[in-house]
């Protein structure tokens, strides 16, 4: 038993490492995105570059900015 607790032990370690590695290596360079939720359940992804997103990132910023939690 103690065993097999001491495996599930080194397992979880290496699971919460390979988890940390790929929150840092792919997910923290994730680009803004500007995503439009519909009444029908359809969603449409925009990148934060474009000129279709420029408004919305925009009043996104304006709030941000605004918000004494992010400062």
């Amino acid at each position: 038993m103690k065993r097999l607790l001491k495996i599930f032990g080194i397992l979880t370690v290496l699971g919460s490492l390979a988890a940390g590695g790929y929150y840092y290596l792919f997910m923290r360079g994730r680009k803004p995105q500007v995503e439009l939720y519909f009444d029908d359940g359809s969603m449409l992804a925009l990148p934060g570059k474009t000129a279709e997103a420029e408004p919305f990132m925009k009043v996104a910023a304006e709030i941000l900015s605004a918000n004494p939690v992010a400062r």
